[in-house]
């Protein structure tokens, strides 16, 4: 584990752990919806699957899925005080929590050993400030089941964060302090729910700028890129196989 590897996550910790009594409101914001609108186009029917959600949090997006079919998700983040307000509102009998940094390897958890037919990543490429840590997280595409004939993952990720409504807080969430870092960008996201949440985010050009390579460097094939009602991207999500990614963008 690198220094940097070790700040990022520390710091996303100690942010998160701060904003989890007040993070459901995010789901609020015309941001916030959009996010979950993306998220269950992207997920479809879930009837019967399995599902990983690294970086899951209070379950927001769990919580879909067992909405949408799933029969078993299990959620890992790293702050602990996330963690446990999701639990609050959980259903114990489809929902685990496991408390981990989704940055470093996973083998420590009782997951699945078959693996899961969907694996969510959301908002986790948010803060890796090194190639380093981008490659470190490849163990996000190893879980699903190895017969997966459905598309394995989804995720949310970072687009353009110079982007109009990003720097207004047109949605409800701006980017401030922006400063470039060796191939990408740190910033401060400011979410305006009630209350409000900042946390330090970094993202790495190679993800903001829209490039299908980290998607193939792990076999994620013909990448399709969409733009919703939205006309000044800020928000993207993916959905990938083996064989195909789709990329809507907000």
């Amino acid at each position: 584990m690198s220094a940097t590897t070790t700040t990022t996550s520390e710091q996303a910790r100690r942010d998160y752990d701060k904003a989890a009594e007040g993070y459901d409101g995010y789901g609020e914001l015309p941001s916030g919806q959009l996010e979950a609108e993306l998220i269950r186009t992207g997920l479809g029917d879930f009837t019967g699957c399995t599902v990983l959600d690294l970086g899951g949090g209070i379950n927001r997006h769990a919580r879909t899925a067992l909405q949408l079919g799933a029969t078993v998700v299990d959620l890992v983040d790293i702050p602990a005080t996330m963690i446990q307000t999701g639990k609050a509102s959980n259903d114990a009998t489809r929902l685990r929590f496991w408390q981990a940094d989704v940055a470093q390897p996973l083998d420590h958890l009782p997951l699945l050993p078959e693996g899961y037919e969907i694996v969510m990543a959301d908002w986790i490429f948010s803060f890796a400030a090194s190639t380093e840590t981008l490659h470190g997280a490849d163990h996000v595409y190893q879980h699903p089941t190895p017969s997966q004939t459905r598309r394995p993952f989804i995720g949310v990720r970072d687009a353009d964060p110079w982007s109009l409504v990003l720097q207004t807080g047109k949605y409800g969430g701006l980017c401030r302090d922006l400063s470039l870092i060796p191939g990408g960008v740190r910033y401060v996201c400011v979410l305006r729910s009630t209350p409000p949440i900042e946390f330090v985010g970094t993202c790495l050009e190679v993800i903001y700028s829209g490039s299908t390579d980290v998607y193939e460097q792990f076999d994620l094939l013909l990448v399709a890129i969409t733009i919703p009602r939205l006309a000044r991207p800020h928000l993207s999500s993916c959905c990938a196989s083996k064989h195909r990614v789709a990329v809507p963008c907000l």
